[in-house]
């Protein structure tokens, strides 16, 4: 396989893999004990790599979310607690998430070592949020929590490559949401209020953004060569049937 094929393969399981533990309800009660909603909780945690910055820089970042409920997430939280206690927060549900979900799984440990490859390899240029949490120390000392950190940096490293790639075909981040599988309801989700402009003259971009995408990221992949590649696809659709079962 290409890195581009492997990188084109394995997006679905890393973006869906990669924020899973979000969705943990002991991640949200971690929210809740540091006083903070569950919003400010993913926004901050998710951004609280970059340290105190504007809320402005965090939306730039982000990128796929509305600025305004970027704004309402992280100046919540800075109100209550420093942005790089909210992300280690974060990274500590991450690796929690991981060992308790994916110790289990098997060839874990080969798992984690190819998912740390490609983000090692990963290129960063332009992509901020990526590089501020590959620079964070990783508490994760065990397969599992190993394998929940690099499915979550490498999700970083995809949406920060989709991002660029978005700009480039000349679409606003707003309209590369509303052309995605969710549409409109997408567009809610991320705080973008309607009226909306009409999809079907954005569908090609989105088509050739996604191509792009996987360029961007496949060098992460090309460190791992052709073997490794199929093998990490393989690991990735064994670790979703496991989580799902």
């Amino acid at each position: 396989m290409t890195p581009e094929q492997v990188a084109t393969a394995s997006k679905p399981a890393v973006l869906a893999l990669g924020e899973a533990y979000n969705r943990c309800p002991t991640t949200l009660r971690r929210a809740r004990l540091l006083g903070i909603s569950g919003w400010a909780f993913y926004i901050t945690g998710r951004a609280g790599a970059l340290g105190e910055v504007r809320a402005e820089t965090v939306a730039a970042a982000i990128g796929f979310i509305a600025p305004d409920a970027v704004a309402d997430g992280w100046d919540a939280a800075a109100r209550t607690v420093r942005p790089s206690e909210v992300a280690a927060a974060s990274l500590g549900e991450c690796c929690r998430w991981g060992e308790e979900r994916l110790a289990a799984l098997p060839h874990v440990d080969r798992l984690a070592v190819l998912l740390e490859g490609a983000v090692a390899a990963a290129d960063a240029s332009g992509m901020p949020l990526f590089a501020a949490w590959r620079a964070m120390p990783s508490p994760a000392r065990t397969p599992g929590a190993r394998v929940a950190v690099g499915l979550r940096l490498l999700r970083e490293h995809f949406t920060g490559a989709h991002l660029v790639a978005v700009r480039a075909s000349g679409m606003t981040p707003l309209e590369a949401v509303l052309a995605g599988p969710e549409g409109e309801s997408g567009a809610v989700a991320c705080g973008w209020p309607p009226p909306y402009p009409p999809v079907g003259p954005l569908v090609r971009r989105r088509l050739w953004a996604e191509a792009v995408t996987d360029r961007l990221v496949a060098p992460a992949f090309a460190a791992l060569g052709p073997a490794e590649g199929a093998e990490l696809i393989e690991l990735l659709a064994a670790t979703q049937a496991h989580t799902q079962g």
